[in-house]
């Protein structure tokens, strides 16, 4: 049994620290942001609690401003009741939090004191999984169960039903283990299990058909074995798709009817800018996606890195648009702006995006040259700067929020570190989202997991990127690696099991487990005991 006492006018500290919330609080229930007794429940502590929140961005302010303490008393505490359920502030929810994450009923993340509905719903997994009733009220039999050590870890077992069956359905199923889309259902049935069983046969695990923590991690990686056309496979259906990624710029040649390397590459680069799971199969998300006429067309674009960057690269210096020392094969922000002047130089439209008719005028021969003094991009380093400020207006717009002033370089927290435009743009529409609920699996545009919310800011931001889970991001290959001491405002911090965008001033804005929802708070000696790796996006 655990040690809980009674903490008198917590709902004033509560009410305070919703009211500085911003972006999405209004979606967050009634029950989250009140409490209808006087009394909330809280353990006995020595020394004061610390509630760190963030007051709403200032027009003519910093990117973020420093965090705003509220401090809560401890010393009147008597016995609580027993049961933890939303809404409750208490430093046990800790404790429950870190053992939920440690069994897999919670993605890794900061434990907190807040019992919100992600907490309540990782209780509700346990309950099913223990045969209780599943009310995501934790009383002293859950609590009890959940500390045991003979407590279950998180598992898909016949029978069951939720979310996350839904979830682990539509990844089987983009896989070619499930066939049919009737067979997403969100009960765990004979079907699934038998899809689950091939799954783990052909991939090296015990065909067990239990769905566990390491059967999940596999349904995310690159090494993971589909069961639809993929490599080394020949027929008419590959020449079909094959001819739709050569008419979108993906593919080079002849429509052949063989599944070799050149077809699975184009196929993970017209994933990656299609909102896929990048894995190269031609699964049925895929094909739809390709069917589609709203099907985005391959173009080189900010973040990424290759050979054919550098090619790219090395075209527009031969017209005078970049630089000699800058053809690094990275796209970056002067490769961009690059981009952007000579398509504007030649009649193209001036996205910045290096796409078929681009590609083609470079390579013709008949391209007009640069006329300015400068060649290296910064002269229109202005001109990027704003064109990522006017993208987070209008991502802040339309979210549903303020849009936010952003300088082309301004000053982050008390770090006096400065940030490129599109970093600033990336950390104003990380900020436009504070507050929206956390949700496992979602990608926005207004609930969000951790990964689902990197991928969506990213996106918005114009750094086009695939979703990949926390796992996914410790070696996307693209980006430049960095270690806790050199983070920036704008890099993607990855710990263990939880990813995030870094605000700068020592701050993180990330979709977090434990508080529920989205938020910006400090990095503290967690993140650095947990941390994986860093990628620094803008450079």
């Amino acid at each position: 049994m655990f040690n809980r006492k009674l903490l008198r006018g917590t709902s004033l500290l509560l009410a305070a620290s919703m009211l500085i919330m911003t972006g999405c609080e209004q979606q967050i229930s009634a029950t989250e942001s009140s409490e209808s007794e006087s009394e909330i429940i809280v353990t006995t502590a020595p020394e004061t609690e610390s509630v760190e929140m963030v007051a709403a961005l200032g027009i003519n302010s910093n990117i973020l401003p420093s965090i705003a303490g509220v401090t809560v008393d401890d010393s009147a505490e008597e016995l609580a009741p027993v049961n933890l359920t939303v809404g409750v502030i208490n430093s046990v929810v800790k404790d429950l939090q870190q053992r939920l994450m440690d069994l897999g009923y919670m993605d890794p993340d900061e434990p907190t004191t807040y019992y919100g509905d992600a907490t309540s719903l990782a209780v509700q997994y346990f309950q099913r999984q223990a045969g209780m009733g599943m009310d995501g009220i934790c009383g002293v039999g859950t609590w009890d169960a959940i500390m045991s050590e003979s407590a279950p870890h998180y598992a898909l077992k016949l029978g069951f039903q939720g979310n996350d069956v839904t979830h682990a359905q539509y990844r089987l199923y983009n896989l070619g283990y499930l066939y049919n889309g009737s067979d997403i259902n969100g009960t765990y049935d004979e079907t699934t299990m038998n899809a689950v069983k091939k799954l783990q046969e052909t991939n090296g695990l015990t065909p067990d058909g239990i769905y566990g923590t390491s059967t999940y991690n596999l349904l995310y990686s690159d090494e993971v074995k589909a069961n639809v056309v993929a490599l080394g496979e020949h027929s008419d259906l590959v020449k079909k798709y094959q001819q739709v990624l050569i008419n979108l710029g993906y593919l080079e040649g002849e429509a052949d009817g063989n599944f070799g390397l050149g077809t699975q590459n184009a196929i993970k680069a017209f994933q990656s800018r299609n909102d896929q799971v990048v894995d190269g199969y031609l699964g049925p998300d895929t094909r739809t996606a390709l069917d589609s006429p709203n099907a985005i067309p391959f173009a080189m674009r900010l973040g990424e890195q290759s050979d054919s960057v550098k090619d790219l690269q090395q075209y527009l210096v031969k017209y005078g648009y970049l630089s000699s020392d800058k053809a690094t094969g990275y796209f970056g922000e002067l490769t961009k702006s690059a981009v952007a002047n000579f398509q504007r130089r030649n009649g193209l439209t001036a996205d910045g995006l290096a796409g078929a008719k681009t590609i083609s005028l470079l390579h013709s021969g008949n391209a007009k040259k640069n006329t300015t003094t400068s060649s290296s991009g910064s002269s229109s380093s202005s001109s990027s700067a704003n064109a990522a400020a006017s993208a987070a207006a209008n991502a802040a717009a339309n979210a549903g929020t303020p849009a936010v002033s952003i300088p082309s370089t301004a000053a982050v927290g008390t770090g006096g570190e400065t940030v490129s435009g599109s970093a600033a743009a990336l950390i104003a529409i990380a900020a436009s989202k504070i507050g929206c609920p956390y949700v496992w699996g979602a990608k926005g545009p207004n609930s969000f997991d951790c990964s689902g919310f990197v991928y969506w800011c990213l996106n918005q931001a114009g750094v086009g990127i695939s979703y990949m889970t926390s796992s996914g991001w410790r070696n996307p290959g693209r980006f430049k690696r960095v270690s806790y001491n050199e983070l920036q405002a704008g890099d993607i911090i990855v710990v263990s099991g939880h990813v995030g965008i870094v605000a700068g001033g020592g701050t993180i804005i990330d979709a977090s487990s434990s508080n529920g929802r989205v938020v910006h708070r400090s990095l503290g000696s967690w993140w650095a005991n947990h941390f994986i790796v860093g990628w620094r996006i803008f450079s």
